[in-house]
């Protein structure tokens, strides 16, 4: 504290989601002063970063988590895809990718939000290093030449002071302080929305991912460690709507119809929960003293789960920057250092998915047959195979040092 009892920091981090507290976690014995702003406390039932959904982490994500200390803890709970099988509903091409042709174990890890969220916060919470401020909600941010300051108000309504040399935005799509910064976003809705559940079946998950593209919307399926897998289904409105009225049978029956045989008979799906879906980018991913990750610089379409890898990889790339700066962290060329490291990483996984989500969401005659001979190519193409096998890793740009599993700092 300073003398007229505000808050000092080096870094303020707003947002305690999976990509703010994994940042957070990262910087948790690094010799700065750090401070971690988060609305809704880990463990409520309103907490929606850490809710009943699923992530599949790639293997650039697990080695991060490796250097983080982390992955015995969640190496339990993570189901391995071993095996990617992606297809058109109604058409004769397929692709199939398995781990052991590339080389590696697995492609990633599909594990459970409230799972991951539960690792990193007990984390956070054991280190004396980091300041937490939980629930809090910011309620004011100004940018001036040397530093942030932040007005925060807690749950009792108590308000306090934060003057900081950097503010990080990890505060979601419809980020406030990259709004405070003066940083526009774009956002181009897809007129989808997501229908998530968890389902059992009588051919319990075998460590494959399925991505099916219908006229619904794209299917995907995803193992879990307890046998049961994931759906993730992103259709229109109305279907979504219609789905989230279907009792029980009704929607393992409509399931069913979608995705085929391939994983057997649904027997049982959790309660079901929706989210909208939208592409957002953000004009800039750093502004005065300000640096954007994670969803408050890019919001991606779910279809090829890569945006909390990509997200984890802005939070890795912006801790190894902050651990090898002995200045000023917010000052400019700092900030400018992390944009262009991260500039094509960031755009070519949002070219990539919002493309995957135009072509096989494009209805005019023909494009369906390309589609098909398309995915067809593909499996008889082994070089096209590892490529996309290691997008994992980031598009292009410097890899951050976590993700190759190096330390965090040179030593």
């Amino acid at each position: 504290m300073s003398a007229a009892g505000q808050l000092e920091v080096d870094v303020a981090i707003v947002g305690g989601g999976l990509v703010g507290a994994s940042l957070a976690t990262a910087l948790r014995e690094g010799g700065r002063r750090v401070l971690l702003v988060e609305s809704v406390p880990f463990a409520a039932a309103g907490q929606p970063s850490f809710d009943a959904r699923t992530t599949a982490l790639g293997n650039a994500s697990r080695r991060i988590f490796e250097g983080l200390a982390l992955w015995p803890q969640l190496a339990s709970q993570a189901a391995a895809i071993r095996t990617i099988h992606v297809s058109q509903a109604g058409g004769f091409g397929c692709a199939r990718l398995k781990a052991a042709e590339q080389g590696v174990d697995a492609f990633g890890y599909v594990i459970a939000n409230r799972q991951l969220g539960s690792v990193l916060w007990a984390q956070l919470a054991a280190s004396a290093a980091l300041t937490l401020r939980v629930p809090a909600r910011v309620v004011g941010a100004s940018m001036s030449a040397d530093s942030v300051e932040l007005h925060l108000e807690n749950a009792a309504g108590g308000a306090e002071r934060v003057r900081a040399r950097l503010v990080v935005a990890a505060d979601g799509a419809h980020s406030q302080i990259r709004s405070a910064a003066g940083i526009a976003a774009a956002v181009e809705d897809y007129q989808q929305l997501a229908v998530v559940a968890n389902v059992a079946s009588d051919h319990p998950a075998d460590g494959t991912a399925y991505e099916r593209f219908t006229a619904a919307g794209p299917l995907a399926l995803l193992p879990l460690h307890d046998g049961t897998r994931a759906v993730i289904w992103a259709c229109e409105p109305a279907r979504a709507a219609a789905l989230l009225q279907l009792d029980e049978r009704g929607y393992l029956a409509a399931l069913q119809a979608q995705f085929g045989w391939r994983a057997g008979r649904f027997l049982a799906a959790t309660p079901r929960g929706s989210y909208p879906l939208q592409l957002t980018r953000a004009a800039a991913t750093v502004g005065p003293r300000t640096v954007l990750i994670g969803n408050a610089a890019q919001a991606l379409h779910p279809v090829a789960g890569q945006g909390f890898n990509l997200g984890l990889r802005d939070a890795a790339m912006l801790a190894e920057v902050i651990a090898a700066e002995h200045g000023d962290v917010g000052a400019a060329p700092f900030l400018q250092r992390f944009a262009a490291w991260r500039a094509s990483d960031r755009s070519g996984v949002v070219r990539f998915t919002d493309s995957l989500v135009k072509l096989f969401g494009d209805r005019r005659p023909g494009v369906s047959l390309l589609r098909n001979l398309g995915l067809l190519m593909f499996d008889l193409t082994p070089p096209a195979k590892s490529a996309l096998a290691r997008v994992s890793a980031g598009f292009a740009g410097p890899t951050p040092r976590l993700a190759r599993g190096l330390p965090l700092k040179h030593v």
